[in-house]
């Protein structure tokens, strides 16, 4: 079932690397993990490798909420799946690929049965060739790369895809054909990732992308918005991390970018909606989620959950929801990883943002998408522009 990944979607060396590690590092051969002996009396152990820590703790914090919160609805408050108590550990990898697979291993020797998490699209990448050589389920969270769709028999995701939010900003446009494209970002692995991921989804449907990269260490943005502003551009994606956020945004309003082109970027945690400053509403937001966007019954019980416990629903509660939606249900049809992988392949069910299904093919998660703005006060807060059902977004199928 392993499957033939399109080019530029895992790169050879980048493979090799992660082989090479799995051959010389994995607890045990193939196959000789927990997982496969197990009885149907037997709890189900699963890891929650995240970050806890690090760069990403906020995503990671609203992940274990949702997982928490998933875990009670999914078992009815039981902890249980098929009879099976749910046993969860944590670990933190504080974003760190080298902990993540640190910790992998130490839970693979003690048998766990599942492992999930995976807050950077770095981790996912590196915990995926180490589960799937020991025969372990693997569900990545909040890491939006496109390499862990296909990755193999064990491997899954309860979050988007970079595709999926790709495809979300183009349907701000509509046809793709022959229109421009300008993917504003810094020059740093970041941007030149999001430069590719442009390319790979947008040039096939016939669109002229190209990239303005911006020096990672600028503070005056006015000669690349002015650049910006005179490529005239249908859609400008913009791709941006860091501090510096609000003085590029601002140059860009000042430069007159909004006037000529429509600006597309990916909509983030709360914490920075303030960063648009004055341009706020001028821009249109791709939205995985956010708080109120879908108006399911889910996501009211998620709501619910989190909030009573201390919490607030964010961008990635949603992630660690549906992977304890995931892991019940698999855990109940049956007790190796083979058994729980046939029980998720094809499964369809009501999640937080509508009807999900597990692609059998290749394993991505089909799901709604949104189109947001944003709406200025303080702070300022999200609208629901569009929904997008599940096959308006989905990837292309990963070849076997």
């Amino acid at each position: 079932m392993h499957r033939k990944r399109p080019a530029g979607r895992w790169p050879a060396a980048l493979a090799a690397a992660a082989a090479a590690l799995i051959l010389t590092t994995s607890c045990g051969s193939p196959g000789s993990s927990g997982s496969t002996g197990n009885k149907a009396s037997d709890p189900v152990k699963v890891g929650l490798v995240y970050s806890k820590s690090g760069p990403l703790a906020t995503y990671g914090k609203q992940y274990l909420e949702g997982f928490q919160a998933g875990l009670d609805y999914a078992t009815k408050g039981t902890g249980k799946a098929g009879g099976r108590t749910i046993e969860v550990h944590q670990a933190d990898d504080a974003g760190d690929p080298a902990k993540a697979v640190a910790a992998t291993k130490d839970l693979i020797g003690q048998g766990y049965d599942v492992i999930a998490g995976a807050t950077s699209s770095g981790v996912a990448t590196q915990v995926s060739p180490l589960t799937e050589q020991n025969k372990v389920l693997f569900l990545s969270g909040p890491a939006a790369t496109d390499a862990v769709t296909g990755a193999g028999p064990y491997t899954f995701r309860s979050g988007r895809q970079t595709t999926q939010d790709i495809n979300t900003a183009a349907a701000f446009v509509g046809d793709m054909k022959g229109k421009k494209v300008t993917v504003f970002a810094q020059d740093n692995a970041f941007g030149q990732a999001n430069v590719a991921g442009v390319k790979a989804v947008l040039e096939p449907q016939g669109a002229k992308v190209a990239p303005l990269l911006v020096p990672a260490a600028a503070n005056d943005f006015t000669p690349f918005a002015t650049q910006a502003e005179k490529a005239g551009a249908d859609m400008m994606f913009v791709a941006w991390a860091g501090t510096s956020a609000k003085a590029m945004w601002t140059a860009l309003g000042q430069q007159g970018v909004f006037d000529s082109t429509k600006v597309v970027t990916g909509l983030d945690i709360a914490a920075t909606w303030p960063s648009y400053g004055k341009v706020a509403q001028e821009v249109d937001f791709l939205a995985h989620y956010f708080a109120g966007a879908a108006g399911t019954e889910a996501e009211k019980a998620m709501t619910e959950r989190v909030t009573k416990a201390g919490g607030e629903v964010g961008l990635f509660t949603v992630d660690g929801f549906t992977a304890a939606q995931m892991i019940v249900h698999a855990a109940g049809q049956g007790a190796s990883a083979d058994e729980m992988a046939k029980a998720l392949e094809g499964w369809s069910f009501e999640g937080v943002k509508g009807k999900l299904t597990v692609r059998a093919e290749d394993h991505a998660l089909l799901q709604p998408m949104f189109q947001a703005r944003l709406k200025n006060g303080t702070p300022p807060t999200a609208e629901l522009v569009k929904k997008l059902d599940a096959d308006a977004v989905a990837p292309g199928v990963v070849e076997k």
